[in-house]
């Protein structure tokens, strides 16, 4: 079975990996051009990109797929192109040029999470079960008829970096069976049913912590948001990066000793309590993970907080 494989960061990489492993003739990759990354702004290849020139496969490099990349496609006779987080829309004069069409690999349980940042929204909206789903693309944004389906449980702990590294291995073997199942002649494809949700792409604003919240969506919050676009907070007039945090449950008492005002800290007030930093919130205080003031790296929240406190209150807005 000739297979296009379209897709671009590294969640997409296993995808790829799995295709190739599994005796599939990947006749050449789909991929979003190079682009500039660091500090000193260096042109570097898409994950996909870099992962297939090691396998020495044609790579077509495009951040829209017009007229020319059509006729790429068309030229190279795939029975079926899958698509993993290209990142691009693929427009209606393209999705019949293969013979079984376009086959997406999604990172929800569809209808659930439509849309571009569906591990994200899974996190911040506190689901205990998601999964990902191979489906046919179609015109309408991920509306198309559903092949097959994997589950995965979301982690309290996870964050959407975490879990969609799982659903990126776990939903490659459901790719390569939906794509064998598809060249027997044997998969079937069975419309969407149940409650749609939408899932679009976050923004910084999206990232930034309300800490009036309750201690649970605020861990969801953060969670969800590391490590794209990244968890925020303003001290003062300087923005705060700031890494997980975890509830203040019985055995994190017993680990750092917190008092009981630790405990009962006001919403963004920040408070070095025996070995743990800890954040009010609009219910119980969290325990907070790493933080990255502005222009510095990343660090402890421990060795940070010293530091700060010396200076005076910590309060984050």
């Amino acid at each position: 079975m000739r297979v296009i494989f379209a897709g671009t960061p590294t969640v997409a990489v296993p995808s790829l990996d799995a295709l190739v492993a599994a005796g599939f003739d990947v006749v050449a990759v789909l991929t979003r051009e190079d682009a500039p990354l660091g500090r000193k702004r260096v042109m570097t290849p898409s994950p996909v990109a870099a992962r297939a020139a090691e396998l020495d496969i044609e790579i077509i490099r495009a951040n829209r797929i017009d007229g020319p990349v059509i006729e790429q496609i068309a030229a190279l006779r795939a029975d079926v192109a899958a698509i993993v987080a290209y990142g691009g829309l693929v427009p209606s004069a393209a999705l019949d040029v293969p013979v079984h069409g376009w086959i997406n690999l999604h990172f929800s349980l569809l209808p659930a999470w439509r849309g571009a940042a569906p591990v994200q929204h899974a996190v911040i909206a506190g689901d205990e079960l998601t999964g990902a789903s191979t489906f046919l693309l179609e015109a309408g944004l991920d509306t198309g008829p559903v092949y097959g389906t994997m589950t995965e449980a979301v982690r309290p702990s996870d964050t959407s970096g975490e879990l969609l590294d799982r659903l990126s291995h776990s939903g490659a073997v459901l790719l390569v069976q939906t794509l064998a199942g598809v060249a027997a002649g044997r998969a079937e494809a069975v419309p969407q049913h149940g409650a749609v949700s939408l899932a679009p792409k976050l923004t910084i604003d999206d990232a930034r912590v309300d800490w009036s919240q309750l201690a649970l969506a605020v861990r969801r919050r953060i969670n969800g948001v590391t490590p794209e676009p990244g968890a925020w907070t303003q001290l003062g007039d300087q923005r705060v990066k700031i890494g997980p945090v975890s509830l203040l449950t019985t055995s994190a008492a017993e680990s750092s000793n917190p008092s009981d005002e630790g405990v009962n800290l006001a919403p963004g007030e920040v408070a070095l309590d025996g070995a743990a930093v800890l954040v009010g919130t609009g219910s119980t205080a969290v325990v907070l993970g790493n933080v990255q003031p502005a222009g510095k790296k990343n660090m402890r929240s421990q060795d940070w907080a010293r530091g700060a406190l010396q200076q005076g209150e910590l309060v984050f807005s």
